[in-house]
C-alpha cells in the first residue's frame, strides 16, 4: 500500500475534526496509524496529531488526501526527483538511486510516473522526450544520460502477495520438506493453466538434473501442450539432453537401465561435437540429427532459448552465450512479457532469473536441496514459492494435473 504522513492542528478534539478525518479514511477504504497525538490542556491550547495514512494506490491516495484536505489536514508537498547526468560510460553518478524489484514511481513535472522494466539492483534513466523512466543495469549507462539520484520524488509501492487461506498460505511459509507436495503441485498447475489462458508467456529455468532424473519426457509434453514459451538454461542441460537423444545416456549412464555405457564418459563431448559440426542446435534438428528431447521440442515449437555459459563448460554448444553481460541482456529481454516462472534444479540460473524478475510475477522454485530455495528468497525474490522435492516426480505430477485441467 502507499502511505503518507499527515498532520492535524487546532481544536481537533472538541470540534470532532480528528474523528471525522479517521471516519473518512475508513469509509474510503484506507487504513491509518496514529503516530503522535497531543491534546491541549486548556481551551486556548491547540492540539495536534500526526497520522500515517495508507491507500491501495497512488491514485487512491491522491483522492483521499483531497478529501482529508477539507478538514485542514496538512502534508508535505512532494518534490520532483533529482536528475544528474552520467559523467562516464558504465557507471552511475555517485548519488544514484538503487532500485528494488517492487513497483516504483518517480515524480517529474509534478506527475507520478511508473517506472518501466522494473528490476532490482539497477539505476533509473530518464527519457526527457517522453518523460518516462526505466531501469538500466550499470553496464548499460552511457555518458550524458539523465540518471535519477537521491531519494526525493521516488515512491515504492510494497508488493504483498495475496495469500489465500489453506494451501497457499502454507506454501508461503518457511522452507520445509514436510509440505503437502501433491496439493501444492495441483495449485501450481492451476496457476500455469490460468496464465496460459490469459495469454501470458511461461518461463522454465532448468538445470541438467531434469535430464539426469529422466524428467525430460515430461518437459517435452509441457512444451508440446503450450505450457513453456521461454527456456533459460546452461550448456549442461542442452548437452545432456542431446546426449540422451543421440546415445540414450546422461553423464554416460543409460537412463532406461541405470548402467554405465562403455566409453560413456565421452558421450557428452561427442554430443557437443555433433551439434557444432551441424552448425548449431536448430540446424541439427532441421537436418534430422537430433530427433527428440527438450532441445528438439524447443526448436519445433518456437520456444525462445537463452543458454548462458559458465567457466566450467565443455565445448560449449554454439548457442551458449559465454559473455555474462550479453547473457544477462538476453535474459532481460526475454523475460519482459513473462507471466509465470518455473525454476527447477539450477541454483545459479534461478538466482539470476530472480534478480531480473519484478516482484509481482509469480515464481515457483523446485529443488531437492533446501538451501537453494532459501538463498533465492534471501536475495529478495520473496514472491517465489519453494518446493523441496525430486525433479522427475514433480514434473510427472505436474503434467498429470495439467492434463486433468485440460
Amino acid at each position: 500500500m502507499v502511505s503518507e504522513v499527515v498532520t492535524l492542528e487546532g481544536h481537533i478534539i472538541d470540534s470532532k475534526v480528528l474523528a471525522n478525518v479517521l471516519d473518512d479514511i475508513l469509509s474510503f477504504g484506507g487504513e491509518f496509524s496514529i503516530l503522535e497525538v497531543h491534546i491541549g490542556q486548556t481551551r486556548q491550547e491547540r492540539s495536534h496529531a500526526r497520522i500515517e495514512v495508507r491507500a491501495e494506490s497512488l491514485e487512491r491516495m491522491q483522492e483521499l488526501l483531497h478529501i482529508m484536505g477539507r478538514h485542514g489536514v496538512l502534508w508535505h508537498a512532494a518534490e520532483d526527483a533529482e536528475i544528474q547526468l552520467a559523467d562516464m560510460d558504465g557507471a552511475f553518478p555517485e548519488a544514484f538511486y538503487s532500485t528494488t524489484n517492487q513497483q516504483t514511481y518517480v515524480r517529474s513535472q509534478k506527475k507520478w510516473i511508473e517506472v518501466k522494466d522494473q528490476e532490482m539492483d539497477c539505476g533509473l534513466v530518464h527519457e526527457p522526450q517522453s518523460n518516462t523512466f526505466r531501469c538500466v543495469p550499470v553496464t548499460a549507462v552511457r555518458k550524458g544520460q539523465p540518471i535519477v539520484c537521491g531519494e526525493r520524488g521516488i515512491k515504492v509501492v510494497p508488493f504483498e502477495r495475496t495469500r489465500a487461506k489453506g494451501v497457499f498460505e502454507f506454501m508461503a511459509s518457511e522452507i520445509s520438506t514436510e509440505k503437502p507436495k501433491h496439493t501444492i503441485i495441483r495449485n501450481i498447475a492451476g496457476l500455469m493453466h490460468d496464465a496460459r489462458k490469459r495469454g501470458d508467456r511461461l518461463l522454465l529455468v532448468g538445470g541438467p538434473a531434469i535430464v539426469h532424473t529422466g524428467a525430460a519426457v515430461h518437459v517435452v509434453k509441457l512444451i508440446e501442450n503450450g505450457y513453456i514459451h521461454v527456456l533459460f538454461a546452461g550448456n549442461a542441460l542442452a548437452t545432456h539432453d542431446v546426449e540422451q537423444n543421440l546415445f540414450g545416456t546422461s553423464l554416460g549412464v543409460y537412463l532406461d537401465k541405470n548402467s554405465l555405457a562403455d566409453s560413456g564418459h565421452e558421450h557428452h563431448l561427442r554430443a557437443i561435437n555433433t551439434v557444432r559440426r551441424a552448425g548449431g542446435i536448430r540446424q541439427a534438428v532441421e537436418k534430422g540429427v537430433i530427433t527428440g528431447g527438450i532441445m528438439h521440442a524447443c526448436v519445433k515449437h518456437n520456444v525462445k532459448m537463452v543458454l548462458a555459459g559458465s567457466v566450467r563448460d565443455d565445448g560449449p554448444m554454439p548457442e551458449v552465450i559465454t559473455d555474462m553481460v550479453v547473457a544477462q541482456d538476453a535474459m532481460r529481454s526475454a523475460i519482459r512479457d513473462v507471466g509465470f516462472v518455473l525454476m527447477v534444479a539450477t541454483t545459479l540460473h534461478s538466482v539470476a532469473t530472480g534478480n531480473l524478475l519484478p516482484a509481482w510475477i509469480p515464481a515457483v522454485c523446485v529443488d531437492i536441496n533446501p538451501p537453494v530455495l532459501t538463498k533465492l528468497a534471501d536475495r529478495g525474490s520473496f514472491q517465489t514459492i519453494g518446493i523441496v522435492t525430486d525433479v522427475e516426480p514433480f514434473f510427472r505430477s505436474l503434467v498429470q494435473e495439467l492434463n486433468s485441467l485440460a
